[in-house]
């Protein structure tokens, strides 16, 4: 699918659109952060064992990935994204509906297996219909629907887990959320000329190590697998921290870190001017000193409102870093771009399932000390090494 033959005023709604469709698989990837000591206390377990929900979900979506990422590639993206989000509405309500906490794992993990294919899709038809020069800006436009529904998925976890209706009542919400947001799209898809395949002489597995034999396409999807698990997966815990260190109730907690979801808004709405002004280098090198700083501020600091503040900082940070690796998954192999971005959701979710069980394991039995220091030292440096690789990486434009 190409941009000439689709017109600047469709690619703009159906942007739009799939934003909307970010928005809530932002707060399904979210809501269950807040949530952990609610489910741990109606399911009698520990914040690391309840964990399992947001380990579930990683994991599956991680690996569907590798399944719809090359569909993408041969039935077109957009009708795929569609299929996601009608199955996330179905997948969401069999979660509200869960009996026991081993049936809300395996459904939490089916959700995640439908979700696979929203937002990293959508940045991949992004990446066919939008030129390079002014494809950061639009997946920072994209990604405020994510932010957003990040953010609201902390705050809505936490209210949800301090009122009656608990857990069941957020994962209901999702669902009628889905189901909306996937009506629209189907409707408004038919508007929208269905894509030649690109790639339907090679199968799978060829798909993806034409993707695997790129030396740049490598260190892109190493440095994101680092993110997920020294960034997403302690993020996870932070409204647990807050609830044990500070006695916070989970919707104040929740309020304060989902400001990380305001951070990277704030990059969003000034995305042109930061990329234009500091360059991709030393933008990648920014974001791994705050989110660095962040985190150790969240151990040093004494003050729980302190929290607000450095979760905003770590957005923003998240956000110099991540959206300029998010940028060159579009274009580590173009002819592949779906292949390539489902490869780089599946390093970042395979990394945050890696993380998530590394950084429970640690607060059930090492405290939340190491937890928020390991990050705080290797997320500056997984800045630093991205910058150093960017001054021999290719060409943007190539």
């Amino acid at each position: 699918m190409s941009s000439g033959e689709i017109s600047q005023g469709r690619i703009n709604t159906t942007v739009i659109l799939m934003a909307c469709a970010a928005f809530f698989s932002g707060a399904a990837l979210r809501i269950c952060d807040s949530l952990l000591p609610r489910l741990a206390h109606d399911f009698n377990r520990t914040p690391g064992a309840a964990g399992q929900v947001i380990i579930s979900f990683s994991i599956a979506y991680g690996l569907m990935q590798l399944v719809f990422g090359p569909l993408g590639d041969r039935y077109g993206k957009a009708r795929l994204i569609s299929i996601s989000l009608s199955g996330c509405a179905v997948t969401a309500l069999a979660c509200a509906l869960a009996p026991s906490f081993e049936t809300l794992v395996w459904t939490r993990a089916a959700w995640g297996m439908c979700a696979a294919g929203g937002i990293p899709l959508a940045m991949a038809w992004i990446g066919d219909n939008v030129p390079y020069d002014r494809r950061q800006a639009t997946l920072a436009r994209f990604i405020t629907g994510s932010l957003s529904g990040m953010m609201a998925g902390q705050l809505a976890g936490g209210l949800f887990a301090d009122s009656g209706l608990g857990w069941r009542g957020a994962f209901f919400s999702l669902a009628v959320g889905f189901a909306i947001v996937a009506l629209l799209l189907w409707n408004w898809l038919r508007a929208i000329p269905t894509p030649k395949s690109v790639a339907g002489s090679l199968n799978f597995l060829g798909q993806l190590r034409s993707v695997l034999v790129v030396p740049w396409a490598r260190v892109v999807l190493a440095s994101v697998t680092v993110e997920g698990i020294f960034l997403l997966g302690p993020l996870s815990y932070l409204p647990s921290y807050l609830h044990d260190r500070h006695g916070l109730t989970l919707s104040a907690a929740s309020a304060l870190i989902a400001l990380y979801a305001l951070g990277g808004l704030v990059y969003a709405v000034t995305a042109r001017k930061i990329v234009t002004s500091f360059g991709e280098r030393r933008m990648v090198l920014a974001g791994g000193l705050l989110m660095g700083a962040g985190f150790l501020g969240l151990w040093i600091s004494p003050l729980p409102l302190a929290a607000g503040p450095l979760a905003l900082l770590i957005g923003f940070g998240t956000y110099l870093y991540h959206n300029t690796l998010q940028t060159h998954s579009t274009q580590m192999a173009p002819a592949f771009r779906g292949t390539s971005v489902a490869l780089f959701a599946f390093c970042l979710f395979g990394g945050q399932a890696i993380g998530a069980s590394m950084a429970g394991y640690i607060y059930d039995h090492l405290g939340y000390t190491p937890m928020l220091l390991v990050p705080a030292l290797v997320l500056p440096l997984a800045g630093w090494g991205f910058a150093r690789a960017l001054v021999r990486g290719p060409d943007p434009g190539t």
